[in-house]
Order: structure tokens, then sequence, then C-alpha cells
């Protein structure tokens, strides 16, 4: 039939040419979907920033392995698209057969051993840098226990310790080099400060050493992590970072503890025979 205009007839669209748009607005939410949903943080990517030297350094190779996997991940994935659009099939024919492209062979090869090892070259250089010791101006000997901490300072001799629902608060300057020494009195326990990007074991027998840089002022909230009985989620501590001067005022002026760890454990049983 003719068009009314005297025109060549015209035909009407095709349902595929009407969904095309549709098509690609699916695409383009398919992409976004998981983006969206993962509530991505930019330019943190959910991470913390790290309130000490070393949490920051920790927080670097984060962001560059996480940048990593989105540059790795686009590509592949413009990679499978380009593939799948460009290649799709159009007709019965067999398409024409290739192989033995030396140079994409040899890229897709040598490109990923030089990503991974680029990646393990900066997880040792942050790894020595973290647990690097160099002596500071504050020593902290902490021991962790069923189900409390204990700190102790042993140039001034205070001791600061708190059980169950008492969660004890270590004092540390700003800007100088902190020794923790942790071990545990009885078994494992984890000591873990979220803002400083920091998690280590404390066992039965062995010494931990780590240093601590605060960079900023705050009080910052620890837990144990290591499921350690009955009060394990009672374990909680604080570290409470404050300008050099105003630490030495609380050094000379808080008062001296002498509780032991065997006294601290006996008080929790009987907290514990009173509930």
């Amino acid at each position: 039939m003719d068009s009314p205009t005297g025109g060549a007839p015209t035909d009407p669209p095709t349902p595929s040419s009407r969904r095309s748009p549709k098509r690609r607005w699916g695409v383009v939410a398919a992409l976004a979907l998981p983006i969206v949903l993962a509530g991505c943080q930019l330019p943190n990517f959910g991470g913390y920033t790290g309130a000490t030297k070393q949490g920051n350094d920790a927080f670097k190779l984060w962001q560059g392995f996480f940048i990593a996997g989105i540059v790795v991940g686009v590509i592949v994935i413009g990679l499978i698209l380009w593939a799948v659009f460009r290649y799709r099939r159009r007709s019965d024919d067999m398409p024409k057969q290739t192989q033995y492209h030396t140079v994409i062979e040899i890229l897709y090869t040598t490109i990923p051993i030089l990503t991974v090892f680029g990646l393990f070259a900066f997880t040792v250089v942050t790894e020595n840098e973290v647990d690097a010791t160099p002596p500071g101006k504050v020593r902290v000997e902490v021991t962790a226990f069923q189900w409390g901490w204990q700190f102790y300072y042993p140039a001034t001799g205070k001791i600061v310790e708190g059980v169950t629902t008492q969660a004890p608060q270590m004092v540390v300057p700003v800007g100088q080099t902190v020794n923790i020494a942790l071990k545990s009195a009885d078994v494992v326990h984890g000591f873990y400060v979220p803002a400083f990007n920091f998690s280590r074991y404390a066992q039965p027998g062995y010494t931990n050493y780590f240093n601590f840089d605060v960079t900023r002022a705050g009080v910052y909230r620890g837990q144990c992590t290591q499921l350690c009985g009955l009060y394990h989620s009672l374990m909680l501590f604080s570290v409470k970072a404050v300008p050099p001067a105003q630490f030495q005022a609380w050094v000379h002026n808080v008062s001296s503890g002498n509780a032991s760890i065997n006294q601290l454990k006996a008080r929790i049983r009987a907290q514990g025979q009173g509930a």
C-alpha cells in the first residue's frame, strides 16, 4: 500500500526498535545499581582515613587497591560489552576464525602480572611502615584478660584497669610515638581500634609490639575482636589522644592502681555470682 503522500510505502517500526531505548536504560541501571546498593563513599570507599600515621598508611593502601579494582573492573566490563555488541550474531554464517594474536596474548599476560607485582610491592612497603617500632617517648604495656583490660605506664608506675562494664581508657599524647607491648593473661584476645585501622592479637605467652602515632586529638573506641568467653561483648576500652602538655598533667595527677590481674578476675567472678 502506498503512503498517503504518494511516496514509497513505509514499514511500521519493529518491536525491537521500539524497545531499544528501554534496553539502553536497562543496561545503565544494571551497571549503576551495584554501586548505589553498595553505598560507595568517595573518596574513602567506606574506610577510615586513620587517626594515626600507621592507620593513614593503611588507608592509602586501601584506596590504591580500590582504585586499581575499579580500573580493572571497568576494563574487563568494557571489553566484554564491546565483544557482545561488536561481534553479536548477525547471520547463520560461520564468522572468520583467527588465532595466535601475539601482541594481544603478550599484553593480557604481562599486564595482570605487573599489576599483581605492583600491588604486592605497595603492600610490603605499607606493612613495613605499620610494623616498624622505633623507640618512642611513651610506653604502655597492655594486658588483656577475661574480661577486661589493663594499661600500665612503666615510666611512672601508673595503672589504668577496667573490667566488664567498667571500660578503661588509655591516654596517649598527640604527635608523639607511643610504644605498645600487648599480651594476654589467659586466652587469645583481639586489640582493635577501628579509627586506627589496626587490630592485633593478644596471645598468652607471647608479647606483640607495635607503635601508635596519633595525629589528631579525640576519643577512639576499642574492643576485643576474638570470642574469648562469657563476657566477650563487654571487653570494651577507649583511647584518648590529648596534647602532650595535657598528657603530662594527666600522668602526674592520675591515681596509681595496684590491682593485679588475679584480683580483677576475682572481682569479675564476684560480679557474676551477685548477678
